[in-house]
């Protein structure tokens, strides 16, 4: 089988990092061009230091013409000003991982129209497409837990908290990212302002066919590298045993997304592209949990899922991580 040629922009970040391991080990990939502009010349293993014994290759200052898919690993505003100052061959497929082509008002940029890549919601869209838009970390986790009830109308007013850790800033400097600022502390930031708010309720209200679903989201800084811990709550008069069926019903044919019938940890679901789901009921209250890796599948591992979508690949091919439970 011809392997895919792929290129990769803006590559000696976190989700750059995350996205080049997972393809130096996924059998149908070859790369075609790993650019940075900071970084021309240098050895991949000289920015990211696990890669050494791993490869050989470089980081380049352009992208090659003939690649089929080019994953953009930019900050977010940076990929719209790219693809308007560079010109990429129309037949390449475009992943982007930052937010600029996520809402539905924003997600055309000359002839290239980006699908929203949540497979969970839109795997059928997605397969059909030719340019992704990869969905935010906090918004994987927080859509997962929600998307079954939106089905079927069931939300109103829901309330939310979520920890992320220390690589949902980005690896650029920030006080917040210091060590000595981030151990043995918790903050909350963009009190009821993040800005995945504005894609979950995209989504959610147009799989409910109504804008009646309102989310208060509240997040926090957490005192560790990577995962995002959410929990949701809510009223709804409905049966546990039913809510724990529509789950699995909904989530039966996605192969990472799991509900567990036990509490969740975080652990479980460390440097893997898992979802992994808890759901109780306390009075009249519905409480879900959710758990991620925001590195994987709130950002690399969602785009790898995405592009074996978009090639008629096995969707968990090159993915089957192992969790760091110890």
């Amino acid at each position: 089988m011809k392997k895919i040629k792929v290129g990769i922009a803006g590559a000696s970040g976190y989700t750059g990092g995350e996205l080049i391991r997972l393809l130096l080990h996924h059998p149908s990939v070859q790369f075609n061009g790993i650019a940075s502009r900071n970084n021309y010349g240098k050895k991949l293993y000289e920015v990211h230091t696990d890669l050494i014994g791993e490869t050989d290759l470089s980081f380049t200052d352009k992208l090659q013409d003939d690649s089929d898919v080019l994953f953009l690993c930019f900050g977010h505003n940076e990929s719209r000003s790219f693809l308007e100052q560079t010109t990429i061959n129309e037949q390449v497929k475009i992943i982007d991982l930052s937010q600029d082509f996520r809402l539905a008002d924003k997600k055309s940029i000359g002839n290239r129209s980006f699908v929203y890549g949540l497979p969970e919601l839109h795997r059928e869209k997605i397969i059909a497409a030719k340019n992704i838009a990869n969905p935010g970390c906090f918004a994987t986790a927080i859509q997962l837990a929600l998307l079954p009830f939106a089905q079927k109308n069931l939300l109103t007013e829901i309330h939310c908290t979520a920890i992320t850790g220390s690589t949902g800033a980005g690896q650029s400097f920030q006080p917040s990212t210091q060590f000595s600022w981030r151990s043995n502390n918790v903050s909350a930031y963009k009190v009821l302002t993040h800005q995945h708010l504005n894609e979950i309720n995209q989504s959610i209200n147009s799989l409910q066919n109504n804008s009646t679903a309102h989310l208060n989201f509240i997040p926090w800084r957490g005192p560790f590298a990577r995962g995002i811990f959410s929990t949701l709550y809510f009223k709804l008069n409905k049966d546990l045993t039913e809510i724990n069926d529509l789950f699995n019903t909904y989530y039966a044919n996605h192969p990472f997304t799991f509900v567990s019938d036990k509490r969740i940890d975080l652990k479980q679901v460390v440097n893997t592209n898992k979802c992994l789901i808890h759901i109780e009921k306390i009075d009249d209250t519905i409480v879900v949990h959710s758990a991620i890796d925001n590195l994987l599948k709130g950002a690399s591992g969602q785009a790898v899922q995405n592009m074996n979508l978009l090639f008629g690949l096995n969707e968990t091919e090159g993915l089957q991580l192992k969790s760091v439970v110890f």
